[in-house]
């Protein structure tokens, strides 16, 4: 069992949140009701229950980040996986990089998330969001104890730091926090910055470190308690569970996959992201991929698709499309270890594997 701020959670895992929609409120619900830290992502909740919370279509795809990410579908998911999990913690991952994060993060403490974890930038201001909610605990995601250390800087004007920090490695599925080539060298590999992040969290007061990236079963999660984390962070492997919220077509993609069909690819945030390859990085190349136009307006990097189009595709649109299981458009994020999955186990099956091992 360990804390985060004053929540219990009795096994040291996190589900990591994973949009667009592939950890919604059966998925996260799931993983809080088995003891584990179920994490609701925030992005793209305007796909929720075929778009029924986006109030305005383009083409059918929710317009501007006000229907992309839709407020009465987040409180809805979050109804519905309280549901599941009953009084166990819940999380709620809210991207730095999305457009109106403060508005996420506000209606994310609103719709009763005990905990707001946030990466794909430094949310230097994430607390001045949540004044009005001071038993919701914080989580950043960093890279580096750098990154930490600015974090709590900045944090101290509003009086507090980190109830948990997450420090992920280059072996995580989607957006990485680091540049291309860096993700291959040995310096910035988990466990080479996982115990300066520890050695940064005591400075301010014993901060719970939670490891991130590439964690694959229980001699990965005891190698990191080991090393004097308080838990580990796990999302692919979560894909492979009946109970997650993506369509079949995309968990049958990640089963499939190869260890060589996983590569990291150029993404409009600006980031490298790791995926499957599948058609639609071959109709990027070949310059057939679906038309770039800007609808959604999901994340700030993008400048309204004007990176979308450097890269060749809209990030919204591509992950939709592999939420709603489309092989042939879809963008499919995983982790390195992604073609390990084999087959659909249950998450209470999953969680006595990662507890009590193989």
């Amino acid at each position: 069992m360990f804390n985060i701020g004053k929540y219990k959670i009795e096994k040291p895992i996190i589900q990591g949140g994973m949009g667009v929609g592939i950890s919604w409120d059966k998925l996260a619900g799931n993983v809080s009701k088995e003891g584990g830290l179920g994490v609701v992502s925030s992005v793209g909740t305007g796909y929720y229950e075929n778009k029924a919370y986006a109030h305005k279509l383009v083409q059918n795809k929710p317009l501007s980040e006000v229907e992309f990410y839709s407020r009465d579908a987040l409180f809805k998911i979050i109804e519905n996986t309280r549901a599941i999990c009953k009084d166990a913690p819940i999380a709620v991952n809210v991207l730095y990089a999305s457009n109106d994060y403060g508005r996420i993060v506000k209606d994310s403490c609103e719709a009763g998330a005990d905990i707001i974890i946030t990466g794909a930038g430094i949310p230097t201001n994430m607390p001045q969001f949540t004044a009005d909610f001071p038993e919701v605990a914080l989580v950043p995601i960093v890279s580096s104890a750098r990154a930490l250390k600015l974090i709590c800087k900045k944090w101290k004007r509003y009086g507090k730091i980190p109830d948990a920090v997450i420090v992920e490695g280059p072996l995580s599925g989607g957006h990485q926090g680091f540049k291309y080539d860096d993700c291959f060298k040995d310096e910035f590999q988990l466990e080479n910055i996982v115990p300066p992040v520890i050695k940064e969290a005591k400075n301010w007061g014993d901060i719970p470190v939670i490891a991130a990236g590439g964690i694959w079963d229980k001699n990965d999660i005891d190698r990191f308690l080991d090393l004097g984390c308080a838990a580990v962070q796990m999302a692919t492997r979560f894909i492979g569970t009946f109970e997650c919220d993506a369509a079949p077509q995309l968990k049958q993609i990640l089963i499939d996959a190869k260890k060589e069909d996983i590569e990291l690819v150029k993404s409009p945030v600006g980031l490298p992201a790791r995926a499957v390859r599948t058609n639609l990085q071959d109709s990027i190349e070949k310059g057939t991929a679906p038309k770039v136009a800007c609808i959604s307006n999901c994340v700030a990097p993008c400048k309204k698709g004007v990176e979308a189009k450097v890269v060749g595709y809209c990030i919204a649109d591509r992950l939709s499309a592999a939420y709603e299981g489309d092989k042939e458009t879809g963008l499919f994020f995983t982790g390195s270890n992604g073609y390990k999955l084999d087959k659909l186990i249950s998450v209470k099956e999953l969680m006595d594997k990662l507890t009590n091992g193989e």
